[in-house]
């Protein structure tokens, strides 16, 4: 990157720094190769899909994005809904599949299917219009996607292309997950070959008793709304069913059972179908086996829990020899079991399941819940791959397994392949220096142990004097920030430079502690959380002298978003300041299967949520808070801030609000927005404070 540019204008333009990083990897299943995504650059938005020969450490580029589509994607509204849904902001080829050989990729790119042939490396195009999720069959004969809502297969040999199933109503959809799975329980797909190629299990969802909700463009009156079906808290759901669908034009439905939610779909060959299945209180998962020939189900374990399961992503799962592999937190910790069997050790807190064939990959965390290792499992035995501090994400297989390694050292990350245990080469990764280099201060706080990271600014030293404070947590469930990656502390540093000691902390409801930690929250979204940001604040200010107790903000969005606005709400001897971005105000606004976890339904548990509103305390600001808010946003809807703004305005309680012309719940995308959002917030924060001008 020649040109120079502030923090801020290179952190939005690569992406906070992860253009030029390898993702999505696919191993050849004899181990001779890899293909991954990676952009050219730590600036080039458009993702390639490349391959690497593992035996000579070769990388060669399969599919050059540049190429096929020179000028600007365009984008089906379902895609840019499953974009959205992933935090999806490259361009280029975002996903591909692959069969079982790994002979053939399909993937989409500006709305047409292509697929390339991974010998020959021809890639064709095999048409266009609005082409979503393509898949080869295990077998590479056939290539599934989903366009105007239709799940449709076209046979490579022939170019036979066909809807498996003609179904009138814009309501209905084959193929696609819906919002909720999505969303909140991280299944991005509506359909599942079959082993053989014979057929498909596919969603089929309808809509038609789903809420509709209005997003509008105040700043375009002349375009028209976009109107989208959302389930809010205590209203109906998008309904939900399965078919078996032969590529002979056979049709089986499955046997619906009193299941609310589908979580998870498996099918390989190590047996029969799996569904993980939910009801609408979610304390309780029940996996069952399909029988594709008459559509029966049959249970074969179930987990429970009082406040709810927690779901963990790629299980349940066969092993190729047909041992059930799943993830029970039954005696408080996440352990991987496989046939009944507890195969990780006590304190163990299994994250997710990467992969699962003759043996299993996964990811998990030990007794350092900001260290996040990846296992595999060696007969009964758990071996550990990562070697070094840090954050490991994985992927490939037990036996290859691609090993993507953040941590404190550097920006972006190390990534290497592991086979059998032992490194065997590396994978090209180019992220843009971001200039800083945070120097978080690792801190364990408190009665319950709260991990906490302090960051100053740099240069400071001992003596200088006391800092104004600014806490910049997320605090919420599914999510942490005092992580061991230089990435997870780059916004904190740069806020830290700006005059402040940044505390991030992570409290009760964030991954990584087992069962009982994160059940903490149940019925008690905000004051457990702002409970646990209090105490470490305060037990870090007895530690550090360079905490200024008397000039004390918080920022942060979404659910960070929520935590800001309620700590100057509740507890305005503590926070003198907080900028609010995208705060749930109102959680009968907000979705069903987040908020019905935490907190029941409005009809059945009122007074929870009154007593977990922001909108409910409005009259007791009496502190600075600034709202920040896209108009575009179709998680947390504006509606959120506007009623919190209403409510402060008729309580005669002073605030500031800030729309977000055409953003999304994802932070602005324009470099000069992002910079200038980010300005705004540190200049208004300092006013608050008394503190004199931004940099």
């Amino acid at each position: 990157m020649n040109e120079k540019l502030s923090f801020l204008r290179k952190q939005a333009r690569t992406q906070r720094f992860t253009l030029g990083t390898p993702r999505e990897f696919r191993v050849a299943p004899d181990g001779s190769r890899l293909l991954f995504l990676r952009s050219e650059s730590g600036t080039d938005r458009r993702n390639s899909l490349w391959e690497l020969d593992l035996a000579s450490g070769e990388e060669s580029k399969l599919v050059d994005a540049a190429v096929l589509l020179p000028g600007e994607e365009e984008l089906p509204p379902e895609e840019r809904a499953r974009r959205e849904r992933s935090r999806e902001s490259a361009g280029g080829v975002v996903g591909y599949g692959v069969d079982d050989e790994l002979r053939v990729a399909a993937f989409s790119l500006s709305s047409r299917l292509y697929t390339v042939n991974l010998i020959t490396r021809e890639v064709t195009e095999l048409g266009e219009g609005a082409v979503v999720d393509p898949r080869p069959d295990p077998t590479g004969r056939y290539v599934a996607y989903v366009r105007d809502r239709r799940l449709r297969v076209v046979e490579l040999a022939t170019g036979a292309d066909r809807a498996l199933v003609e179904e009138d109503g814009e309501d209905l959809a084959w193929g696609l997950a819906e919002f909720i799975a999505a969303e909140e329980m991280g299944r991005a797909r509506g359909y599942w070959w079959s082993p053989d190629g014979s057929c498909l299990l596919a969603e089929r969802t309808d809509r038609g008793g789903v809420p509709r909700w209005t997003i509008a463009d105040p700043a375009d009156p002349g375009a028209a709304p976009n109107t989208v079906a959302y389930p809010a808290a205590g209203t109906a759901n998008v309904a939900v069913s399965l078919s078996f669908l032969g590529l002979d034009g056979s049709r089986v439905d499955v046997e619906r059972g009193d299941w609310e939610y589908l979580a998870a779909v498996h099918w390989s060959a190590g047996g029969p179908p799996l569904l993980a299945v939910q009801p609408r209180d979610q304390r309780r998962l029940e996996i069952h086996a399909v029988d594709p020939v008459d559509g029966s189900t049959t249970l074969l374990h179930t987990e429970t829990d009082p406040d709810w399961v927690e779901l963990v992503s790629g299980v349940p799962a066969w092993t190729r020899d047909g041992r059930l592999v799943r993830v029970s937190a039954a005696d408080g910790d996440y352990r991987l079991v496989i046939n009944d069997e507890p195969v990780t050790p006590a304190g163990l807190q299994v994250r997710s399941v990467l992969d699962v064939g003759d043996e299993v990959l996964f990811s998990a965390s030990a007794e350092d819940p900001a260290q996040i290792h990846v296992y595999r499992t060696e007969g009964g035995e758990v071996v550990r791959l990562s070697t070094s501090d840090g954050v490991h994400v994985g992927g490939g297989t037990a036996e290859v397994a691609v090993l993507s390694s953040w941590s404190l050292d550097r920006t972006g990350p190390e990534v290497s392949v592991v086979r059998d245990s032992k490194p065997v080469a590396t994978v090209g990764s180019y992220p843009v220096d971001p200039g800083i280099e945070p120097r978080p201060i690792r801190l364990t706080v408190g009665e319950r142990g709260l991990r906490v990271a302090l960051l100053l600014p740099t240069g400071y030293r001992p003596g200088d004097g006391k800092l104004p404070v600014l806490l910049d947590p997320y605090g919420g469930p599914h999510a942490q920030r005092v992580l061991c990656s230089r990435n997870a502390f780059l916004t904190s540093q740069w806020l830290a430079d700006q005059g402040f000691a940044v505390l991030v902390a992570d409290g009760r409801g964030t991954p990584g502690r087992g069962r009982d930690w994160e059940k903490a929250v149940a019925g008690e979204l905000a004051d457990v959380p702002l409970a646990d940001q209090v105490d470490a604040l305060q037990a870090v200010a007895a530690e550090r002298d360079e905490l200024d107790l008397g000039r004390v903000a918080i920022r942060g969005w979404s659910f960070g978003g929520y935590l800001s606005a309620l700590a100057v709400l509740r507890r305005p001897d503590v926070f003198h300041a907080a900028v609010a971005g995208a705060p749930v105000t109102d959680w009968s606004l907000y979705d069903t299967h987040y908020t019905e976890r935490y907190l029941g339904t409005p009809g059945e548990n009122p007074e929870s949520y009154q007593r977990n509103s922001l909108i409910a305390g409005a009259a007791e600001l009496r502190r600075s808070l600034l709202i920040v808010h896209g108009l575009a946003d179709d998680n947390v809807f504006v509606a959120h801030s506007l009623r919190l703004s209403a409510a402060l305005l008729a309580a005669g309680r002073s605030h500031t609000f800030l729309p977000l012309v055409g953003t999304t719940h994802m932070s602005p995308q324009a470099e000069d927005v992002a910079e200038n959002l980010m300005r705004v917030q540190v200049d208004w924060i300092k006013a608050a404070l008394g503190m004199a001008g931004a940099d």
